[in-house]
């Protein structure tokens, strides 16, 4: 054996590394090989996770700032481009009535404040007030129009401006592009102008009558709601909506036309003194534009004044953000103090209604203004949804992706809601253009046979004509009131040369339209009926869900009862609306003042008031009732006039 191994020698020694010239708390390249090679520790789906969310928000960052900096620009920012676009020498448009000359003052009474606004529009809605120093938007075409009598135009021939209270100022009929400044000088007194000016001396008892109305419900709107959206005649305050006064600009035009110097010159001042639209706040599109945009247009061209295309413009420049859309279908909501567009909360998608009734108020103040940006953005629209699959026999679905620019929820026709006046401005605006495209005509046309084909029934036991929906190839004998547009709009066409039969279904559709007032105990229509297909006992033709049984002030019966009288001269159509105007007094006015929509039309002892008058009201069904008891079947001819969904009226452009 041998002797175990002797221990290795045992050596104790210190390892010391030195710093020359650092130290650890402050080398800033140690701290960098740190990080780095805390980097590299990391495996590579980390690595790439984080990657890609530091990508992310700066990608989010950027639209932000795109989104937010971008579309708002003043109107002294404006691009070289659009400069160009406006003509060297703006249209010379009639010098403003000056305020001195409106006769009354506004209300001296400040209105009632409701302890909640109840509020139709977008959840959530906040208004802040405008801020004082804000001037108006485009201030130097504002100075040169308004200084156009006084010293700007000095050098020019003198206009021979024509502006009185019954008299609307028609300018010549120029053709469809953007008129020279020439073109939007005011003409000489029109034939129409003369027939608005002479009416006061003529109006008949069902005329007064309705003046009647409307003076009581402008006294609850004064008394209680002045400068607000809409009046709550019941609980005597008001409701806000948008916040820009929409009743009192919804009702200018109706003002003017029933002759109610005193009211307009009212609003008037409160429009130049207080209509602002730099506020923070979010408006529809589409109701924001047929009520503000195409009432200040209409105001102008029956008046003359040019303070309303003042704030037609800066109201229009205000909305054109929501056209900013890669698909170029605009979305539903803009707001007009920071110019951000959006969808809905709840989806991407856009009516259809919405995005294709817009095209008349903006064609219009592109011809005004010579600015094209709005005309090109709403003709772009319905370009696209020309084009659009998805359509059936030229019936379209009711919504429209704003993102793809496709229709959604394909299968589902319909001429109620969210599809209604898609039909209607195909035919206005052929007729506001001097029917030339005929792009727009021929949808037209294949939408009435689409419907004769798919949606037009019968009803049981009176064989009542009227127009259904299809779902997925399922018929629905439901009509909404708002379908009563369309034997006006059949009229209208028929009118200007279309197929005979046009006629013959307005008619047919007009006497339907009239059963669903005359049916119920109030006179008054429910917000939709169903139709009795087949025969049974003791049922009418007319049936009516309890959730359907409201009625809020609509006026689109009245409306077609106002286009079929004018071009047949059949008397028994003013007999029907002295009917429904008995039936809105007896059973929705407010003894204080004011209309209020009504919760049940089958119950004549309690209709049960729902304590809101909508501003339509006043802007459209006693506007349209005034128009049908005219004796005068040329006041505001509609070989002249067309009148926008809201019943604006907007001159035709080229010659009838």
């Amino acid at each position: 054996m041998y002797p175990p191994a002797p221990h290795a020698p045992r050596r104790d020694f210190i390892s010391v590394t030195l710093s020359l010239g650092q130290s650890d708390d402050s080398s800033k390249t140690r701290r960098r090989r740190s990080c780095w090679r805390k980097w590299k520790q990391l495996s590579r789906l980390q690595r790439n996770v984080i990657l890609f969310i530091l990508a992310f928000l700066m990608v989010c960052g950027l639209l932000s700032y795109i989104s937010v900096a971008d579309p708002w620009k003043a109107p002294n920012d404006r691009s070289a481009e659009e400069q160009v676009a406006r003509p060297a020498n703006p249209p010379v448009l009639p010098a403003p009535q000056k305020a001195g000359a409106d006769p009354g003052h506004g209300p001296g009474l400040s209105p009632q404040k409701p302890p909640r606004h109840v509020r139709r529009g977008p959840p959530n809605l906040q208004i802040r007030a405008p801020s004082k120093h804000l001037k108006d938007r485009g201030q130097d075409d504002t100075r040169r129009r308004e200084e156009a009598v006084a010293t700007a135009r000095q050098e020019e021939v003198p206009q021979r401006t024509v502006v009185s209270w019954r008299g609307a100022v028609i300018e010549p009929e120029p053709g469809t592009e953007v008129p020279s400044r020439k073109a939007d000088a005011p003409a000489r007194p029109s034939r129409e102008a003369a027939s608005i000016q002479n009416q006061a001396a003529s109006i008949n008892e069902r005329q007064k009558a309705v003046i009647d109305a409307f003076r009581h419900a402008w006294t609850g709107y004064r008394k209680f709601a002045w400068g607000h959206d809409e009046l709550k005649p019941v609980s005597r305050s008001f409701s806000e909506w948008f916040g820009l006064g929409l009743t009192l600009i919804d009702s200018l035009d109706t003002m003017w036309i029933l002759g109610l110097k005193k009211e307009f010159g009212e609003a008037r001042r409160w429009v130049s003194e207080k209509l602002q639209f730099q506020k923070d706040v979010d408006v529809n599109l589409f109701e924001s534009t047929i009520r503000i945009l195409g009432g200040l247009l209409s105001a102008y061209h029956l008046s003359g004044d040019a303070l309303f295309l003042q704030k037609a413009e800066d109201f229009g420049n205000r909305l054109m953000p929501a056209f900013q859309t890669h698909s170029k279908i605009p979305y539903s909501d803009v707001n007009i103090g920071t110019g951000v567009a959006h969808p809905p909360w709840w989806t991407s998608d856009s009516t259809v209604a919405e995005v294709t009734s817009i095209q008349l108020e903006f064609r219009e103040l592109s011809r005004l203004t010579g600015v094209k940006k709005f005309q090109e953005a709403v003709e772009e629209v319905t370009r696209r949804v020309h084009s659009l699959a998805g359509k059936k026999d030229g019936l379209v679905p009711m919504f429209i992706n704003t993102h793809s620019g496709l229709f959604t929820h394909v299968g589902v026709f319909t001429l109620g809601a969210r599809a209604d006046s898609y039909y209607e401005y195909l035919l206005k605006q052929w007729i506001q253009g001097g029917r030339q495209d005929s792009r727009l005509l021929d949808d037209y046309l294949e939408a009435v046979e689409g419907i004769k084909r798919h949606l037009l029934r019968k009803s049981e036991p009176s064989k009542l004509t009227f127009v259904g929906e299809l779902t997925h190839g399922r018929f629905s004998a439901k009509m909404d009131h708002l379908v009563c547009f369309l034997p006006g709009t059949l009229a209208l066409g028929a009118h200007f040369g279309l197929p005979a039969d046009h006629m013959e279904l307005a008619r047919a559709l007009m006497d339907t339209c009239y059963q669903m007032n005359r049916q119920m105990e109030t006179g008054l229509s429910p917000e939709i009926v169903h139709f009795n297909l087949y025969p049974q006992k003791d049922q009418k033709d007319v049936q009516v869900k309890p959730a359907d049984r409201h009625n809020l002030l609509r006026p689109e019966t009245v409306e077609s009862l106002f286009y079929l009288y004018r071009f047949t001269g059949d008397r028994k159509y003013q007999d029907w609306g002295w009917e429904i105007l008995q039936s809105f007094n007896t059973y929705t006015q407010v003894p204080s003042g004011g209309y209020s929509s009504i919760s049940n039309v089958r119950d004549p002892r309690n209709p049960q008031l729902r304590d809101k008058m909508e501003s339509f009201f006043l802007g459209e069904t006693l506007k349209y009732l005034y128009l049908l008891f005219s004796d005068d079947r040329d006041l505001l001819s509609l070989d002249t006039y067309v009148f926008n969904t809201e019943a604006h009226p907007l001159p035709i452009w080229g010659p009838a």
